[in-house]
C-alpha cells in the first residue's frame, strides 16, 4: 500500500511523476470531443496503472499521492477530478478491472510505450487496448461514466453481477444515486424471478426495471385464513383471501413491498355500461403507477391475462393521471410453471407479472402435526 513509508518524496522523482501525469492528462483532453467518455476512461485506467505499479510495489512513499494531486493543481489550474482521493480511485478501477488489459509490469516512473509490455522512458500516455472475452458488454462498459463504474466496483464484487450492472446503466442511462439503490435493493437478484413482460411492455428501460425490482415472484400470506388453519382448499374461495387480505391490508402492503398505498378492493369500473371489479387496487409512489392484483385460488390459467389486461385498459382511461405512468398488473395465484407464463405473457401489450402465494394452511405436514389442534388453539386465542 502507499502508507507504509514516511519520507517526503523527492522533489525529482515528484516532479517526473506530475510530468508524466500531466502530459496525459493534457494529451487526453485534446482527443475528439465524440469519444470523450471512452478518452476518459482510458485515461483513468492508465493512471490507475501507473499509480498502482508503484504504490503497490511501495516505490512511493506516505504522501506521494496527495503530493501528486497538490502539484497537478498548480501547474495545471482549474483542473478538477484528480484529488487524492480521486486518483486512489483509479487505481481501484485498473486494480479491479486488471483482467482487460493483457500487459503487465512492475518498474516505477515510467509509462510503457505502445510497442512494449515493459516500462521505457517516456512523457508519452500510451493508447490501450483493453482483452476481453466475447460475452463481455465492452459497448456498455465504454459509454457509462466513472461514477458509474466506481460506484458497481465498490457495492458490487461477482464479475458477472458486475457486467449486468453495467449494461443496465448503459441501457438505462440511469443516474449514480438511482444505480446505487437499486444495486443496494438487490436488481440482480431480483432480475429473473417474476414472470412478466415488463422489458417490452414499458418503454422507459429504468422504470422497467424498477418494476421488476418491485415485485417478488412468491409471497407468504401467513395471516391469511388464520381462524380456518387447516381447511380444505375446496372450502376456500378467493373472497376469503380477499377479505382476509382487507381485513390484514397493513401486512399485506408490507409483505408486497414498498411504498405502496391501498385504494380499494371489488373496485368499480365502467366502461360502455359495463361493469368490472378488479379484486385490489394499489397505488405505488415509486413507480408513480396504480397497481391492480387480482386473487386467484388455484394454479394459473391463460384466461387470467384477458381478464387483467381488461382491467388495465379502463384504469389506464378512465382512473389513472396525466402525469402517472400506465398502470400494472399482476395475477396472485396458488401456482403456476413459470416458463409457461413467461412464454404466453409476452403477446400481451399490458405490463403483467404472475406471482404465486402461500398460506399458513400450506404449510408442511410435518409442523402441522406438531402444532395443537385447532380447538385448542381456538381456546388460547
Amino acid at each position: 500500500m502507499d502508507t507504509n513509508h514516511e519520507m517526503i518524496p523527492s522533489k525529482d522523482k515528484l516532479a517526473n511523476a506530475v510530468q508524466v501525469i500531466k502530459d496525459a492528462i493534457l494529451l487526453s483532453q485534446q482527443r475528439a470531443l465524440g469519444a470523450v467518455n471512452q478518452e476518459q476512461l482510458a485515461l483513468y485506467y492508465g493512471i490507475g496503472r501507473f499509480i498502482s505499479a508503484n504504490t503497490r510495489t511501495k516505490n512511493w512513499g506516505k504522501g506521494f499521492i496527495e503530493g501528486i494531486s497538490e502539484q497537478l493543481r498548480k501547474e495545471l489550474p482549474g483542473l478538477r477530478g484528480f484529488s487524492a482521493p480521486s486518483l486512489r480511485k483509479m487505481r481501484t478501477f485498473y486494480e479491479e478491472w486488471r483482467l482487460l488489459s493483457d500487459d503487465s509490469f512492475v518498474e516505477t516512473n515510467k509509462l510503457p510505450n505502445d510497442d512494449s509490455n515493459s516500462f521505457v522512458e517516456t512523457n508519452k500516455f500510451p493508447s490501450f487496448q483493453f482483452t476481453m472475452t466475447s460475452d463481455f458488454p465492452i459497448a456498455a462498459f465504454m459509454n457509462i461514466g466513472f461514477s458509474h463504474h466506481y460506484t458497481i466496483l465498490s457495492k458490487v464484487k461477482e464479475v458477472e453481477q458486475r457486467k449486468f450492472y453495467i449494461q443496465f446503466a448503459a441501457d438505462t442511462k440511469v443516474k449514480v444515486e438511482d444505480l446505487e439503490k437499486l444495486i443496494e435493493d438487490g436488481l440482480y437478484n431480483h432480475q429473473g424471478d417474476l414472470p412478466n413482460n415488463f422489458k417490452r411492455t414499458i418503454p422507459d428501460q429504468l422504470q422497467a426495471y424498477r418494476t421488476i425490482n418491485m415485485f417478488k415472484d412468491e409471497y407468504l400470506l401467513d395471516y391469511i385464513n388464520t381462524e380456518e388453519l387447516f381447511v380444505r382448499d375446496k372450502d376456500r374461495d378467493e373472497r376469503v383471501i380477499e377479505q382476509s387480505i382487507i381485513n390484514n391490508v397493513k401486512n399485506f402492503i408490507m409483505t408486497f413491498g414498498r411504498d405502496f398505498t391501498f385504494v380499494g378492493n371489488q373496485y368499480h369500473l365502467e366502461k360502455f355500461g359495463i361493469e368490472q371489479f378488479p379484486d385490489l387496487l394499489f397505488f405505488n409512489r415509486e413507480l408513480s403507477a396504480l397497481v391492480c392484483v387480482e386473487l386467484k385460488d388455484g394454479p394459473f390459467k391463460t384466461a387470467y391475462l384477458g381478464q387483467l389486461a381488461g382491467y388495465l385498459r379502463i384504469l389506464d382511461d378512465e382512473v389513472r393521471k396525466p402525469n402517472e405512468n400506465p398502470s400494472i398488473g399482476i395475477i396472485l395465484c396458488k401456482s403456476a410453471n413459470k416458463r409457461f407464463v413467461e412464454y404466453v405473457i409476452q403477446d400481451n401489450e399490458k405490463p403483467m407479472g404472475v406471482a404465486t402465494y402461500k398460506t399458513s394452511a400450506d404449510m408442511d405436514d410435518r409442523l402441522k402435526r406438531l402444532l395443537p389442534p385447532v380447538e385448542d388453539l381456538e381456546k388460547l386465542l
